[in-house]
Formats: C-alpha cells, structure tokens, sequence
C-alpha cells in the first residue's frame, strides 16, 4: 500500500509541476514571489456554493428530462447565483447517447445512471456557475466516453472543474485572484478522500501557487440516516466513503481556505476551523428525476459565503430551498435547511463558536 501511495503521490507532483510551468512559463520561481507580494487582491471574496444538480438524464428514456427541457431549473433561484466563485457538484454526465455498463443485468429503471443531454450544459453557464465537481460517483455512469465528452464540454464553456485522476486540480485567476480547486471522491477514477496524505500533499503543493485554494469533496453516507458528522469512517452500502472531519480537517491543515462537502443528499452541519469555513454536505440542490426528495432529502442550502483576502471566514448568508416533483426548485419561506443547519451543527459541533441568526452564519464575538 505504501508503495502504491507513493506511486499516487509522485503522479500527483508531476502533474501539479507540469500544471505549474504551463501556466508560469518563463517566470523565475523569485519573480513568482515577488508577484504574490506586490500584488493587492480584494479584500472580500464571495463564494456562492449548493451541493447536488442534475437536471435530468435521458437514460434510460426521456420520461427523466423535466417538460420545459430544463431551460427553468434554476428560475427560483436567478438573481441568487452570482459571486466571485458560484460552485456546484456536477451529478452526472454531458452525453446525448450511450448506454451504462453499471447497469447490465439489472432494469434500467431501477438503474441510477444519469446522463444529461449535451446542450444542458449551457443551462449551467447561463444561471453564473464558473466552477464544478467531477469527483462523485455519477460522472463516470457512462464510463470514459462519459467523462471525457463532460471534460470537452465545460472546456468549451470555460467553466473551472476537477477531481477526476487526469484532472486532479485547476488553478485560474479572476479579478486579480489567483484560485485553486480541487476535488476528491472515494469513487473509482477519482481523487480519494480516503488517502488523507495524499489530498494534504496536493493542497500544500496548491497553497504555493495561489491565494485561495478551494476543495471540495463527494463524501458520507447517503439519505436522512447519514445527517450528523460522526468524525469516523463511514461505511455505506459496504463501501468505505471516507472520514469527512478527518479529510476536511487535514487539508484545512494543509493549507486550504474552504471546503465543500457533499455527497449525503441531506444537510449536513458546518464548521469553522482555524478560521476556515467547512460545509459538510450541501444536500440535493437541484436534481429532477430519480433523486428522492422526501424528507430532509427535498431540501437544501444555498451558502453565499464571504471569504477575506487570506482565505479567513467572514460570514455566510443561507437561503433555503426546497423540491419536489411537481413544482422543482423553489425558495422555501420557512428556511427548513438553515434551521436543520443550526441543529445538526449545535448536535454534532457542541460548543461551536458560530451563531446562527436571520438566516446568517457568524463567528461570536
């Protein structure tokens, strides 16, 4: 095992190395650091982040795509989906063709494997978001032709993604800031969330080349069992789906900013560590089809976080939403995920220096 870590970790080191010299060719390593010096970026810095969206899948028939072909899915939600970064966890894959080995032998009904048309990606674009997750469990329902036509795709957007093994990572700049994001899952073809010295590793090696480094993470047990943070392995279906406090907590040491979590399809508490903000599950935020929606499933976050310029949490606004099947993605008035928020983080957090108050998150003074 150790040899196969190291071999992981020099993968990841050549890979972050050839990123770095791509994206600074000709700049001597003492004018990089005179750069980040001299340099004066924003004093605040907003992030806007939900968990969950798929926006329907056309396998195994177009029963699962939404009557309006998706064009309103986030209609509810428009004028909310701006920020220096807008996030979101990509569940599922851009293919308008194909069928999904995961699911030979078994009905297709029953079968989750989601594959969004092509031309929903532009959806996605339109409603502001600029960064996504590839590392969960349904970007590769439909294998590689799956993911590298999802890759080709947000390519052509311009929209920032990662967490798949040949993309571990992307840094961009946005308005004088320099970003690192990175995505980890414990699914196959992904960054692992289980080998927490390999992700404290990369996101060291990240920290040196940007101002903020963002990660992300498919994490947890999923469903209203798996709410609260046990600060332990959690296993889901015989499947070890990682330490999500141990993950979250070692890269926050490693040099992240802030870390977004999701997986569960519920929500989850958030922390405040070392002055860096963690969600630990962001819940379904958009997902039309077979997701369930019962419960705590049909109900999320959507975080408008602000971040200052050395990556210290600020505060964050929650709005809630909520689905179900007939009316989609809907404000919820009665702001059911920032209360849950609240609760789980008073049950699994006691002690906390947060306050929760008018659909706000702050530190106590």
């Amino acid at each position: 095992m150790r040899f196969i870590n190291s071999i992981i970790l020099s993968s990841l080191t050549v890979v972050i190395l050839a990123s770095c010299t791509s994206n600074n060719a000709q700049v001597a390593p003492t004018a990089q650091k005179q750069d980040t010096i001299v340099r004066k970026i924003k004093d605040t810095i907003s992030i806007v982040a939900v968990g969950d969206i798929m926006l329907g899948s056309a396998f195994p028939s177009k029963v699962n795509l939404p009557p309006d072909d998706a064009v309103n899915s986030f209609q509810a939600v428009d004028s909310l989906l701006k920020g220096d970064i807008v996030f979101g966890n990509l569940e599922g894959c851009f293919l308008n063709s194909g069928s999904s080995n995961k699911c030979n032998g078994i009905n297709p009904n029953n079968c989750y494997a989601f594959r969004m048309p092509e031309r929903y990606a532009g959806i996605y674009k339109k409603a502001g978001f600029n960064v996504l997750s590839i590392a969960n469990n349904h970007v590769g329902d439909f294998d590689t032709r799956g993911r590298k036509n999802t890759a080709r795709i947000l390519d052509s957007l311009q929209i920032h993604y990662a967490g798949q093994l040949n993309k571990p990572f992307e840094i961009f700049e946005k308005d004088s800031v320099k970003y690192a994001f990175c995505a980890f899952a414990p699914n196959e073809n992904t960054v692992s969330i289980k080998n927490i010295d390999s992700a404290k590793a990369l996101v060291a090696r990240l920290k040196t080349m940007a101002d903020i480094v963002i990660v992300s993470f498919h994490g947890g047990g999923e469903g209203a069992r798996f709410e609260h943070v046990t600060k332990k392995t959690e296993i889901f279906y015989n499947e070890n789906r990682g330490n999500v406090y141990a993950f979250a907590h070692g890269v926050i040491d490693a040099g992240a900013d802030v870390v977004l979590g999701h997986g569960p399809h519920v929500t989850r508490a958030v922390e405040v560590y070392k002055n860096k903000f963690i969600a630990y599950s962001l819940g379904n935020f958009c997902t039309y089809g077979m997701f369930s929606l019962k419960g705590w499933n049909g109900f999320a976050p959507l975080l408008q976080l602000k971040i200052n310029a050395k990556g210290d949490f600020l505060y964050a606004d929650v709005v809630s939403v909520k689905q179900d099947k007939i009316n989609r993605l809907t404000l919820d008035e009665n702001h059911n995920a920032f209360n849950r928020i609240k609760q789980l983080t008073d049950i699994d957090f006691t002690g906390h220096p947060l306050q929760f108050e008018n659909n706000k998150i702050t530190v106590k003074n």
